[in-house]
């Protein structure tokens, strides 16, 4: 139970300090609609996702409003496409792709995820056709997103589907160019990938997972950053463990929200209720930034000296008080870092405190990996596919999930700025050193072989 004070503090939170569900998202099977014809398997689909999510945005906005937390987003996961389409020709991939587009948007939610495939091992027939489609689909729609799992630590790091993820990635850049490329931000790449991520571009329905499940995705950057400036103007001596605490205490609060908010939805909505996903997930607004957090820390800047010492401690301490919050913990759970979701990390990135490699050496202790981040539209899908092998090796060798999801920005470079809107925000586009050096490497391809820490049994 929540004690009078902490019950105060939340609603402090609420008013004052950006605190929010950041996203409910409602994950919904498809197994059962396959079909080897396009025109049924659609109909299956739609019928289904009206049936299961018809009244989701209704019943979060009711909820929403009885409590007086905002629901920032309500979005669907689904089962990963190139299964549910095995059967199908590779441009009737481009037509279920648009049947998913339109019912989300006549279900009212912001994204549908699931239009993703599991490669780490191998690809099946309905893999590569989901892939080769991800230009065509992602520069069509508005509301699908994309994810694609390239490497495991049980299976090692599949280098051709890197290879054809850079090459996607480029190709996506261009076929969105009048957007800055902006069809990329809703394509991730990831290593491990969670089966129950509530959070886009990377959220689809696991082969665990029950028919329909309701999985939350809390946040509060600004509520960590104001409690760690309350007890630094105290005037109290603190240590970076008393500092911890206090991030560990705010965290539990956060997450008692979000499970309050989740399975209240999910028993109006009757589904099963999933798990809560802790991740700190900033904005652009001011004062909703992780980097403001690890300024708070000490640092003068995000990128300095330091910076993935305090990530480190950031991290933890989110995942200690979450845990202990709630037994049903799940997704990501941590702290991103998304370069032009982050006011203060995409003013790094414009002052030279903050770079690619450190961004890249800061995932190791983070919740997600290379995350919305702005580069050349000059660099080509080599050098691309060998930054996503980079990333994917950090996840596959220290048994955690990373991910990619950079934008090329067609005719524009380093000094110049990548707008996207809303949530997505505004990024300095970051060097990319070395560009076209590693293309031997990756032409290798074949795969890289899972750690000797894979094997576990």
């Amino acid at each position: 139970m929540l004690s009078s004070e902490e019950i105060i503090r939340t609603i402090e939170m609420l008013k004052n300090e950006n605190l929010d569900v950041r996203t409910v998202t409602l994950g919904i099977s498809l197994r059962d609609c396959v079909s080897s014809k396009a025109e049924e398997l659609c109909s299956k689909i739609r019928a289904k996702i009206k049936r299961v999510a018809g009244e989701m945005v209704a019943v979060c906005d009711r909820i929403s409003d009885k409590y007086g937390i905002p629901i920032v987003n309500k979005r669907l996961a689904v089962t990963p496409i190139a299964a549910v389409a095995e059967g199908l020709d590779r441009g009737e991939y481009i037509t279920v792709a648009r049947t998913l587009d339109q019912v989300a948007g006549e279900v009212g939610v912001n994204f549908i995820g699931g239009y993703s495939a599991l490669v780490q091992k191998g690809f099946t027939t309905g893999d590569r056709n989901l892939i080769a489609t991800l230009p065509a689909v992602l520069s069509s729609t508005a509301h699908i997103c994309a994810s694609v799992n390239v490497a495991s630590t049980q299976a090692g790091i599949n280098m051709d589907a890197v290879s054809l993820m850079g090459q996607a990635i480029k190709e996506i850049s261009i076929a969105t160019a009048e957007q800055d490329g902006f069809g990329c931000a809703k394509l991730v790449v990831f290593a491990n990938m969670p089966e129950d991520n509530p959070f886009m571009a990377g959220a689809y329905l696991g082969y665990g997972e029950p028919e329909a499940v309701i999985n939350v995705g809390v946040s509060g950057p600004g509520v960590v950053k104001r409690e760690l400036e309350r007890a630094l103007q105290s005037g109290t001596k603190l240590t970076l463990g008393d500092l911890s605490e206090i991030i560990k205490k705010t965290s539990f609060r956060v997450t008692r929200v979000g499970e309050l908010i989740a399975r209240e939805v999910a028993e109006l909505l009757g589904v099963s209720f999933g798990i809560v996903d802790l991740s700190l997930a900033p904005t652009p607004t001011v004062g909703d930034s992780v980097g403001e957090i690890i300024q708070c820390l000490g640092l003068t800047a995000i990128g300095v000296p330091g910076s993935t010492a305090a990530l480190a401690l950031l991290n933890d301490a989110v995942k200690k008080g979450g845990a202990f919050a709630s037994s049903s913990v799940g997704g990501l759970s941590g702290a991103f870092i998304p370069v032009s979701e982050d006011l203060n990390l995409s003013e790094a990135v414009a002052n030279g405190s903050l770079s690619l490699e450190k961004l890249e050496a800061m995932t190791a202790v983070c919740s997600v990996g290379l995350d919305m981040i702005a580069i050349p539209g000059d660099v080509d899908a080599g050098t691309i596919a060998a930054i996503i092998a980079d990333e994917m090796a950090i996840g596959v060798f220290n048994h955690k999930t990373t991910a990619v999801r950079l934008i090329p920005v067609p005719g524009k470079g380093v000094g110049d700025k990548a707008v996207f809107g809303g949530l997505f925000g505004e990024a300095h586009i970051v060097e990319v050193r070395n560009v076209a050096c590693s293309h031997a490497f990756v032409g290798f391809g074949g795969r890289i072989p899972a750690p000797i820490t894979s094997i576990r049994n």
